[in-house]
């Protein structure tokens, strides 16, 4: 039987005013459970393109991995208009993502900054390895702070141990959330101020499951 689509408002700017970033993490994490139980949300999608043509009002920024099996709205279970989304192999931060962050919340009205990392991360694992490829291997310089950090882990300190790799993952969202409240002075104004909320999250890819860090 076929089901008719959910005709969803695309957010106005007086309803994303009236979000805190507690209400937007909420709604991430419930979208979210949906994904998991395969109970996405039903959208006319011409309808909502048609809607946000004078407008856009996003809940969020998400810095995500450009992994192809890390599909960021669905994964929330979000529509057009919901979220600004950055991605980058191994969701690192540079000084263009930071602007586009600065927009996203200051001038944009988003309530929350999640940074995303994933199980599996083959930028994570290249990093470990020292890979050497053109600019690739400038962007894995980015994540040896996050290796470094791991530096006491008895195991095998190589891209085949999955549970180093794994470790290595999730103090990367850790160090890059902790770069943005570091290089942003906007953003780390408007969070000292309740505005908004910069956290960091982990993608279980045999789940599905986003846990929060």
């Amino acid at each position: 039987m076929n089901q008719e689509p959910l005709i969803e408002r695309v957010l106005s700017a007086e309803e994303q005013k009236k979000l805190s970033p507690d209400d937007v993490l909420k709604s991430l994490i419930e979208g979210n459970k949906r994904f998991v139980a395969g109970t996405l949300t039903l959208r006319d999608h011409s309808k909502q393109i048609r809607d946000a043509v004078n407008g856009q009002f996003p809940k969020a920024i998400i810095l995500s991995c450009i992994d192809s099996r890390v599909p960021v709205e669905d994964v929330f279970d979000k529509g057009i208009g919901d979220l600004f989304v950055a991605r980058v192999a191994g969701n690192i931060v540079n000084e263009d993502i930071l602007g586009s962050m600065e927009f996203s919340c200051k001038l944009a009205g988003a309530k929350l900054v999640l940074v995303i990392g994933h199980e599996y991360c083959g930028a994570i694992k290249g990093a470990i390895d020292n890979v050497k490829l053109g600019n690739l291997s400038t962007l894995l310089n980015k994540i040896k702070p996050a290796i470094d950090k791991c530096c006491d882990f008895k195991g095998e300190k190589t891209s085949k141990s999955p549970e180093f790799v794994d470790l290595v993952i999730r103090e990367n969202v850790k160090v890059t959330v902790d770069a943005i409240r570091a290089q942003s002075e906007v953003l780390r104004e408007m969070e000292k101020s309740g505005e908004i909320k910069i956290a960091g999250a982990y993608y279980d890819m045999d789940t599905g499951l986003v846990t929060i860090l």
